[in-house]
């Protein structure tokens, strides 16, 4: 609770929530990967997840709510039943795994499909001639949901392995975002019951993530509004910078700890 007397905790959370919130909304893809490693510049990581998770729970509530039956029920029936299975892993191999390892993976996975993305995009601005990415298919689904539960559990960072596969289906800009709402919607909800069983949730924990939790609504609101502003082709642009960005932040985590 002493953190709750700490300034530089609001420094840290409130930032964290607000951008969080924008990510959900819609604004930035999987921007809300940087929420933990922020506020867990002052506390554990561990408690940092654990204090995130009912407010990621709070705004996929609202983000279900906004972006209700605009999602593709085909990719979520590739992609829930994996990312269930990576859960399982995760939550069996909690106490062996150091999660600095899992952010240099996810972040590694980051950076490589976002630089594909604007070494394209550049090749595009120079008149090269490319031959249009076939999406995905199935298979590719399931291992990258599977990757994305499993990095979800471990440190709240599934949005980088999810954005790799939903990315490449070029799917219009709000199919993309209710799909990914209802996708970690699943997520966070299976998340609560092996937190809860391996003691990640106290009276302490859970009272910071109620002092916290008005912050969510804004910054959903926030990035539903930005969300519809933007035109498509900046909306994918964004999206990759963010990943690209969030992804040097992960791998930042992992050289630290080495260090």
């Amino acid at each position: 609770m002493e953190y709750l007397t700490n300034p530089i905790f609001y420094l840290l959370a409130v930032p964290a929530i607000f951008i969080t919130g924008m990510g959900k909304g819609g604004f930035g893809g999987g921007l809300g990967v940087i929420s933990v490693p922020l506020i867990a510049l002052i506390m554990p990581v561990s408690t940092a997840a654990a204090i995130m998770l009912p407010i990621l729970v709070a705004m996929d509530m609202l983000g279900i709510w906004a972006f209700r039956n605009k999602w593709n029920k085909e990719i979520l029936y590739i992609l829930i039943p994996a990312a269930f299975i990576g859960i399982l892993i995760g939550s069996f191999s909690f106490e062996y795994l150091h999660e600095a390892w899992v952010r240099l993976i996810t972040g590694t996975i980051a950076v490589i499909f976002s630089t594909k993305f604007f070494i394209e995009k550049y090749k595009m601005m120079r008149g090269v001639d490319l031959v249009p990415e076939t999406p995905m298919g199935a298979k590719a689904g399931y291992f990258w949901g599977a990757v994305a539960g499993f990095t979800s559990f471990v440190a709240h960072a599934g949005g980088p392995p999810v954005d790799a596969y939903l990315l490449s289906q070029r799917f219009e800009k709000t199919l993309y975002q209710a799909t990914t709402v209802f996708f970690f919607t699943f997520v966070n909800a299976v998340k609560l019951v092996p937190y809860t069983l391996i003691g990640q949730f106290d009276g302490d924990n859970l009272w910071i993530s109620a002092v916290l939790l008005p912050l969510a609504p804004i910054g959903m609101w926030i990035g539903i509004k930005m969300h519809y502003s933007v035109s498509p082709k900046l909306f994918y642009t964004i999206c990759y910078a963010f990943l690209f960005v969030t992804g040097l932040k992960l791998i930042s985590d992992w050289i630290f700890y080495i260090t």
